[in-house]
């Protein structure tokens, strides 16, 4: 809880504020439409005030090119079921192409395989058009759904561009899911075209996927055919595939690369929820309503110029790499990177960034919070000087994240921590060129979203910690599920709590001045003696023990008691659990959290289960030891590492004893 005025660790100059996109698009506000504000927070209200005005104003601003008068924002408001700018009809892929020269460079990408490559706007307009023309041969149409198995490469952003230049509809996996996982997540949208590598490399080690690509098609009875990029020269033929090369090289209009424009709500991709219940979750999200977003976020948000080069490592199977595609859509190249970011040591991100002479540099908590206890030193050897901005995401970046950042990388950084989610590919709170940067904090929230933390009788509250919420609809969001014909998964995953309110599932507070914290997920949340706080809370009072590398905790409920809290940890090479470490663990928490909230007690484990895009996995590991079946409890496919979960199966055993 915040309890009294801290002061900011960062503030941008005067020239700094003046040279924002963000400054301008007020400036224009007040020139061309009468609205003027002072300072961001009076631009956010309006923008949440009047929707219509801010997404209209957006619109305008950044020339979207449509068929259409886009007469009417708004069709329906109602969440959810907002319709947004009918009549009208657009293509992300045209507004990404437009306003470049042939010679400007478009994107970087390096992999463990491939050293840093180059590729033109020119070139990628070309590799485009061919790729697009391959796929009309192939019978690839609107709405028809392409799935890619593919890493982060370059091959990918052109396979998705060309989708969405057909009108048709993207979805991607990593190579690093298995198949089970890949299938649960791609057959239930019936593909007519997958994208597959023929394997990749991570950490030095090569993994072929030719066997896990025919198990693929073998469980999607819809595809009609394949197209294979060679990425790691993996032993081995895949019958009745089309080679990459190869792919629309004679067929017509591969010259030159159109664009379809389609409904604004069309489909442009579909996104997965992390699969921890049941089959994951298909997320369906508009052409149009990602252009908006991505336009904000990109541009006024983020603040990428034509200066600047943007990165956010990220696999092909997490929403980030759709906020690198978004960067596409500024004048900034974006950077690419494949491969273990660890490897050959916890150094190699900040080499990248060095080399591709990085700007805008995206990384997660958890990066952060390894580069810390392995005592990198990103600065040493490197030059860094045109890194000016660092973003982290993925989790709540702890106050000593905040510090080791600035230590290492000077006063100039802006640092924006930012949080958001899949549902909505995009940020509720975060980045703000314009705004202070204060230690633990998210900036605050970005235009157009009307958050709010809510108690439990749906009340806004200031100052106290409550449930994340959206009170007025985004065009990001989710148009349906696909498979949801009757809409009650998607009312269930987020209009249950408060009807007619977008809740998240995560503990937000709002400051007094505006700025966001975040304390985890709402659902993994401890209340002892209504005392409530996130787990976040207690992983970062535990990075206070250097011991520990990291931990989990999750609340069991006891019978007559306000439950009990379990803490598993991973502990350094060599150091045992005892009882002196047991009591410093505890004392953190106790000083640093609650002491309502130490936990009852701690067991060592090998390793925290991590989805796929790197998140503990809580809910499913509580379930486990409350007695669950962990095939029933969670799709292992989802998971970074499946066999981290035996060791609760044991626990559960012990407990119940």
């Amino acid at each position: 809880m915040t309890t009294a005025e801290p002061a900011p660790i960062w503030q941008p100059s005067a020239a700094d504020v003046e040279r924002t996109e963000l400054t301008r698009f007020a400036g224009w506000l007040a020139a061309e439409r009468g609205v003027r504000t002072e300072g961001y927070h009076q631009l956010w209200q309006w923008s949440v005030d009047d929707i219509e005005a801010f997404w209209r104003a957006v619109w305008d601003y950044f020339e979207v090119l449509a068929d259409g008068e886009p007469a009417q924002v708004l069709g329906n408001r109602e969440m959810p079921g907002a319709e947004w700018f009918p009549g009208t009809r657009l293509n992300y892929a045209e507004h990404v192409f437009r306003g470049h020269e042939d010679g400007d460079l478009a994107l970087l990408a390096a992999s463990e395989l491939r050293p840093l490559e180059r590729l033109t706007w020119g070139e990628l307009r070309s590799e485009v058009a061919r790729v697009a023309a391959g796929m009309r041969q192939l019978g690839v149409g609107e709405g028809d759904r392409v799935v890619a198995y593919m890493p982060n490469v370059a091959e990918t952003i052109v396979a998705f561009l060309a989708t969405a230049s057909l009108g048709a509809v993207w979805s991607s996996a990593s190579p690093d899911f298995g198949a089970d996982s890949v299938t649960d997540r791609f057959a239930q949208i019936e593909p007519k075209l997958l994208i597959a590598v023929d394997g990749y490399r991570y950490g030095g080690k090569d993994f072929p996927r030719l066997e896990t690509v025919e198990q693929l098609r073998a469980q999607m009875p819809t595809l009609q055919h394949t197209v294979l990029v060679r990425h790691l020269g993996a032993e081995g033929e895949l019958a009745d595939s089309v080679a990459w090369e190869q792919l629309g090289v004679d067929a017509p209009g591969a010259e030159e690369v159109s664009f379809n424009r389609v409904p604004f709500s069309s489909p442009l991709w579909v996104l997965y929820s992390s699969g921890t219940t049941g089959l994951p979750k298909a997320i369906v999200q508009s052409q149009g309503g990602i252009l908006l977003e991505h336009l904000k976020s990109m541009r006024l948000q983020h603040d990428l110029g034509a200066e600047d080069r943007f990165f956010w490592f990220t696999t092909t199977g997490w929403m980030m790499w759709n906020i690198v595609v978004a960067g596409l859509l500024t004048p900034a190249p974006v950077v690419l990177f494949d491969g273990n970011p660890g490897h050959p040591d916890l150094g190699r991100l900040w080499g990248l960034a060095e080399e591709a002479e990085v700007t805008v540099f995206g990384t997660s908590a958890a990066f952060v919070s390894a580069s810390i206890k392995a005592g990198v030193v990103p600065e040493e050897g490197r030059d860094l000087s045109r890194l000016r901005a660092l973003g982290s995401t993925g989790s709540p970046l702890a106050p000593e994240g905040f510090d080791w950042l600035y230590q290492h990388l000077g006063e100039r950084l802006w640092l924006f921590s930012t949080s958001g989610g899949t549902d909505v590919c995009t940020s509720f709170a975060g980045a703000v060129p314009t705004l202070p940067v204060y230690r633990g904090e998210l900036q605050g929230p970005l235009l157009g979203v009307a958050l709010a933390a809510f108690d439990p009788d749906g009340e806004p509250v200031v100052g106290e910690v409550g449930e994340l919420v959206v009170t007025k609809p985004m065009p990001s969001m989710p148009i349906y599920f696909w498979g949801d014909e009757d809409g009650s998964r998607y009312r269930e995953a987020y209009f249950e709590m408060y009807p007619g309110v977008w809740r998240h599932g995560d503990w937000l507070e709002m400051t007094e001045r505006g700025t966001a914290i975040i304390y985890g997920r709402s659902d993994s949340t401890i209340n002892r003696g209504g005392i409530r706080i996130g787990t976040a809370e207690i992983y970062r009072a535990l990075d206070a023990v250097p011991e520990v590398l990291e931990a989990l905790v999750v609340d069991l409920p006891r019978e007559g008691t306000d439950g009990w809290i379990a803490l598993f940890v991973v502990l350094r090479e060599g150091v045992e659990l005892d009882d002196d470490l047991t009591k410093r663990m505890a004392r953190a928490i106790r000083e640093r959290c609650s002491p309502r909230h130490v936990p009852d007690a701690a067991f060592a484990i090998a390793e925290v289960p991590r989805t796929l895009s790197g998140k503990v996995v809580e809910v499913p590991v509580k379930r486990i030891l409350m007695g669950g079946d962990p095939d029933q409890v969670v799709s292992k496919g989802s998971l970074a590492n499946p066999a981290s979960l035996e060791v609760f199966s044991e626990f559960a055993r012990q407990f119940a004893d």
